[in-house]
């Protein structure tokens, strides 16, 4: 009897805190620096693995060092907000149409979209800002590159 009140006692203290825990990973205001970090994550995946010619990857290469750029900032940015920046939530973005640079650029657009919202913190909008600048120029280059492919064709 009393290890069943024990096991009770147990069972309930686990379902209380189950919904707290599941919060764990999101601590702070700014739960989009992890999801967009797997986003940039992506893009760079995306365009590391793709072949092309030397001015693509002329393109590739600087879209690539933004994104770099990014991702150490948005590091930076989850540890400031108290997340583990070594979670791995979904990308949002799907490959729902051409290559690897299409789905680099819907990978970008997505990690901007989960940047690029409004920031409570006034000493974090700069590091916010610089990370929009980022996947902006990588935006930039990876459009580029894309245009480069069209134009041989």
């Amino acid at each position: 009897m009393k290890i069943a009140k024990i096991a009770l006692g147990l069972a309930l203290t686990a379902a209380t805190l189950a919904p707290i825990a599941a919060l764990a990973d999101v601590p702070g205001r700014h739960p989009g620096y992890l999801r967009a970090l797997s986003d940039l994550r992506a893009a760079r995946w995306d365009l590391e693995h793709r072949a092309g010619d030397r001015v693509v990857n002329r393109e590739e290469d600087l879209a690539l060092a933004e994104i770099d750029r990014a991702i150490a900032e948005a590091q930076r940015a989850a540890i400031e907000d108290g997340k583990n920046r070594r979670a791995r939530p979904p990308e949002d973005a799907r490959m729902t149409h051409g290559g690897r640079l299409h789905h680099a650029v819907e990978s970008l657009r997505a990690a901007r979209g989960d940047v690029a919202r409004e920031e409570d913190n006034p000493q974090a909008r700069g590091l916010r800002n610089r990370i929009v600048e980022h996947i902006d120029a990588a935006l930039r280059h990876t459009e580029r590159a894309i245009r480069e492919v069209e134009l041989r064709r």
